[in-house]
């Protein structure tokens, strides 16, 4: 993980040892070290919305996120194996980026997409109405994906230029499994994919804080409602509700 998160995780536990380590020496120690995370930039289409299957209008550009399972984000990307690529499908909660679903498959089938979705839901906890974002894939607009959302009274929402920050959310969270989880590795096979892919996600959801949710982890953000999503283009955001003040209150 970043150097920030990272130093957040250890400031205690150097005080604890008395080491004088601020941010800025551990950004050195790790640089020294080689062991700063390395951004890669790719983009890679995935997505194929040449298809005669309906595709649903944007419904969240400009919508602001106040509480989790107002708002899912799916998106579709390749890992390489030795014989050539698997395919990780991702369904993610915009306001607490927690991974709420996911399937390793060998190809890009909606079955696939549709299994990751199933899992989403399986792990819903709140009963409020909820909005799912995509691209128009036809993955997201076919009849299995789409009644499966119909069904569960979730309304469908679609990027409409096929641009990555139409749906940054999704493109962000797949980043960071391959940054810095390893996913952008070439693994054996796709057993191999699905064992670092499982454990990555665990350790994300668990483990890993966010600048975006008050460095709360998603697991940590997803149960609770009070906590502003924190972004950099809302110049007057009402007070927020400190991490430290929700975790206060429930330890």
């Amino acid at each position: 993980m970043g150097t920030r998160k990272l130093y957040y995780l250890l400031r205690k536990e150097f005080r604890e040892e008395g080491l004088s380590i601020g941010r800025d020496k551990l950004f050195s120690i790790l640089r020294k070290e080689g062991l700063l995370v390395q951004k890669k930039k790719r983009y890679t289409m995935t997505t194929d919305s040449r298809h005669w299957m309906h595709k649903y209008p944007d419904l969240v550009k400009g919508m602001i996120l106040d509480r989790p399972e107002q708002l899912w984000v799916s998106d579709i990307t390749y890992i390489a194996v030795e014989s050539g690529f698997v395919y990780l499908h991702l369904v993610t909660d915009a306001y607490s980026k927690q991974i709420m679903g996911y399937c390793v498959s060998p190809g890009m089938a909606s079955t696939s997409t549709t299994e990751a979705l199933r899992m989403a839901l399986a792990k819903r906890k709140y009963n409020e109405a909820l909005i799912h974002h995509s691209d128009r894939g036809l993955q997201y607009c076919s009849s299995g994906y789409v009644n499966v959302l119909n069904k569960n009274g979730i309304s469908i929402s679609m990027t409409q230029d096929g641009s990555p920050y139409d749906n940054a959310v999704a493109e962000r969270v797949n980043g960071i499994l391959k940054d810095e989880f390893g996913l952008d590795s070439v693994f054996s096979d796709i057993d191999e994919v699905s064992r670092h892919t499982r454990q990555a996600i665990t350790l994300y959801n668990k483990n890993r804080p966010h600048l975006s949710c008050a460095m709360l982890t998603p697991h940590q953000m997803h149960d609770q409602q009070t906590i502003q999503v924190k972004t950099w283009r809302n110049k007057n955001p009402r007070k927020l509700t400190t991490s430290e003040d929700w975790l206060s209150s429930t330890t």
